[in-house]
């Protein structure tokens, strides 16, 4: 059995410690995916943007067809009474996760009054701002009518762990993932932004990824700061032709993109600039 960091896990109403076993074969999420989860950090003594994790954690177990049955406030809560076990000022994962223990056969969707709840918290360094490299993928994101795109929902992610796998094989860290239509949509972990004369520009949200928490915080820190930001279709080619890429996601922040493909770039003044203000909104958070 792998061994886990320190970690502190809420359920049925008590907290434990560990990776607490909770799934049996029969359970829906075991063999049918309907699980949700969502993902903040505390970090340097603060937790940015944990309201809008709770709040997001419940419209994705709503939109798996689960039933939200904490209050985003009392999830909230939770957090802070969880992240207090930890040495203060302990970089930690906050992940609340909703699933079905019930269901009916294939494509029967799971029975909205055997939804659980519970809040794992963990212990996560904070990655250096060295940044990643990145490759494009094969393989796309879906769109609506084929997943649920609009959910933090478990069951996408194996699609973004094979784009992974397939992108370290070719000596990258990390995978820049398209959509079905060939637009740009995100990184296998999380938003991408480019940055040429000076102006920002990332992908428009069309369905086949989630807006990320943090993505929408610094869109809106760079736009208070003067910053040009655009959201709008982006091919490859125009990361590509970019002078800065970075990214910008609840695992590592912001961080700069350093290679695409054959194309190196250096962290840049603007991918600067977008991490400082987040730190500064995150401690002026608190």
């Amino acid at each position: 059995m792998a061994e886990h960091s320190k970690t502190w896990t809420y359920v049925d109403g008590d907290w434990h410690a560990g990776n607490v076993p909770l799934l049996g074969p029969r359970s829906h999420a075991f063999w049918q995916g309907s699980s949700v989860f969502d993902g903040a950090r505390a970090f340097e003594g603060v937790m940015p943007d944990i309201a809008l994790h709770c709040e997001r954690v419940n419209r994705s177990a709503a939109a798996l067809l689960l039933e939200p049955t904490m209050a985003p406030g009392t999830i909230a809560e939770l957090a802070r009474e969880g992240v207090a076990k930890f040495e203060p000022g302990t970089a930690l994962y906050i992940r609340p996760m909703y699933w079905a223990e019930e269901g009916g056969y294939m494509g029967v969707p799971p029975l909205k009054e055997s939804t659980r709840f519970c809040l794992s918290i963990y212990e996560t360094p904070m990655p250096p701002v060295t940044g990643f490299t990145a490759t494009f993928s094969p393989f796309r994101r879906p769109s609506l009518e084929v997943a649920p795109t609009n959910a933090k929902a478990g069951c996408l992610y194996p699609n973004s762990g094979r784009a992974i796998m397939e992108a370290k094989a070719r000596g990258f860290d990390n995978a820049i993932m398209c959509d079905m239509l060939g637009n740009v949509a995100e990184t296998a972990t999380s938003n991408i932004f480019l940055v040429k004369d000076g102006r920002v520009a990332t992908p428009v949200p069309n369905g086949s990824f989630l807006s990320g928490i943090t993505r929408a915080r610094v869109i809106g820190l760079l736009r208070e700061a003067g910053v040009e930001v655009t959201e709008t279709r982006l091919m490859p080619s125009d990361f590509l032709e970019a002078d800065e890429v970075f990214s910008t996601g609840n695992y590592a922040k912001v961080v700069p993109v350093t290679r695409i493909d054959g194309r190196d770039f250096q962290p840049g003044p603007v991918m600067a600039r977008a991490r400082d203000l987040y730190w500064e909104f995150a401690h002026g958070s608190a």
